[in-house]
């Protein structure tokens, strides 16, 4: 099995819109954005607010699904938002409204400021450090419109799924194959200097195709989802690939529960990286509801590991020139020969930490998981010669993991693996462990890397852990 490069996609306009004017489906402008959170701004000062901060923005986009070749949903969304942040001292309010009317942003603003009057100060609450604020906003290339019609859309999703159908007459049926073009933009500002806002895209073409009959019916999935429709996988290849995925899991048997090495595939392996930067994050951490609590500088994974973080990738999917508080973000090692070198903070959970904030509000941005081991053809066949005799997972069920204590147990599906060959397809079983001993036991980390949102990883292999079966 491997990655699907891009191929033939239909071609979209590459003609990109000011996010300056309400072109390319957007209704409002960015100097329309930017009148509606001073005039927000403004407000707060006036009734008495020691700081606020307003964000507006606007998204729209298109859905469209089929289903055996047939015309199932044709979707559109457009929705639009105001909120408002009033502080009195270190009290804080919020409130947001999708009318832009003057008079329902003085509400919303009255709503805010109602809130932080009888709400309970916190000492640590407020807007980030002024010298904290993003001065430099870069163009990251992250806004890329599809002018596709809906007919358009429904044409690729039905060529996807078709090429699903026709790969191979054991494809009995489907889920269906979707395609979503979808924009958005903002304008955020606050009283302690920050004004910023860019405009976005997420594109996507999916399909679910079963195989089998009866009990012994499969199903997998795939799709690609880029920024700019013209990078998108080719409808064909995408729904090639999902049913080539369904067609491997047929026959599928329990083994017995055994204790093994475990080969994560890269998509789901990126929830392995996810899961360190939940339990790294500020908030685990100043609750004291993690299982890598006061890790900074401590060796959590092998020394051939390697987390770094870039929030400037043209065109990446977490990029971003500041946070959700209008923060610097910076590009930096989180992660460096195993070492915690850094938490993912917002301003507030930083300073409840008593640390400095690192620009991640709302989040963390394009983090790549890599080992010092891995060498360029170090493919998913090599990961398999590595793995050896043991599991190779392809999907995980359920949400077993407590972040508290590190304990994991998922329901997997999978192939067994001998010799470094696939000998057969596997399901109903279950994996276990504790993540601090599966950090631990990454060996190798492949080069077969695969891009989940602001995620990237290879498949991942991990020394050992419980596989409960029959």
């Amino acid at each position: 099995m491997a990655s699907i490069i891009a191929a033939d996609m239909t071609k979209a306009s590459k003609t990109k819109a000011s996010p300056h004017t309400p072109a390319q489906g957007f209704s409002y402008s960015r100097e329309q954005f930017e009148s509606l959170v001073d005039a927000a701004l403004k407000h707060a000062k006036k009734l008495g607010a020691t700081d606020a901060g307003a964000d507006a923005s606007e998204g729209c986009g298109l859905s469209v699904s089929v289903r055996k070749g047939e015309l199932e949903n044709v979707e559109r969304n457009r929705d639009k938002s105001l909120g408002v942040t009033v502080y009195m001292g270190h009290r804080r309010g919020n409130a947001s409204t999708s009318d832009f009317s003057q008079a329902a942003i003085e509400r919303t603003v009255q709503a805010a400021y109602d809130i932080a009057r009888f709400t309970a100060e916190d000492p640590v609450a407020g807007l980030p450090e002024e010298k904290d604020i993003a001065s430099h906003h870069p163009d990251l290339d992250m806004f890329h419109p599809w002018p596709i019609t809906s007919a358009d859309a429904a044409t690729i999703a039905l060529r996807c799924e078709a090429a699903a159908m026709q790969t191979d007459k054991r494809i009995t049926n489907s889920e269906g194959a979707a395609v979503s073009a979808q924009q958005s933009h903002f304008f955020s500002a606050h009283t302690h200097g920050f004004r910023g806002g860019y405009a976005s895209s997420r594109h996507s073409i999916s399909v679910a195709p079963i195989a089998g009959k009866g009990d012994g019916m499969q199903r997998d999935a795939w799709y690609s989802s880029m920024r700019s429709a013209d990078e998108l996988s080719s409808p064909e290849s995408i729904g090639r690939y999902a049913a080539e995925r369904a067609l491997s899991r047929l026959k599928s048997r329990k083994i017995a529960t055994t204790e093994c090495a475990v080969l994560f595939e890269a998509p789901v392996a990126a929830g392995l990286l996810g899961g360190f930067v939940q339990a790294v994050s500020g908030g685990a951490m100043y609750r004291k509801t993690t299982f890598l609590l006061d890790s900074l500088g401590k060796r959590v994974f092998p020394k051939h590991i390697d987390i770094l973080e870039d929030p400037f990738v043209m065109r990446g999917k977490g990029s971003s020139p500041f946070d959700d508080e209008g923060v610097t973000t910076r590009a930096r090692r989180v992660v460096g020969a195993g070492r915690v070198e850094g938490y993912f903070l917002s301003s507030y959970t930083a300073r409840k930490l008593g640390m400095p904030t690192t620009g991640n509000s709302g989040g963390s941005h394009n983090l790549v998981m890599s080992s010092r081991l891995t060498q360029s053809t170090d493919d998913l066949d090599a990961m398999l010669q590595k793995l050896g005799t043991g599991l190779f997972v392809i999907e995980l069920m359920g949400q077993g993991v407590n972040y508290v204590t590190g304990d994991y147990s998922r329901g997997a599906s999978g192939f067994w693996v001998e010799n470094g060959r696939i000998a057969f397809p596997v399901q109903e079983i279950t994996i276990a462990g504790n993540m601090k001993d599966m950090f631990q036991g990454i060996q190798a980390i492949g080069a077969d890397t695969y891009n989940m949102g602001a995620k990237t990883i290879g498949s991942v292999l991990i020394n050992r852990m419980k596989v409960a079966g029959s």
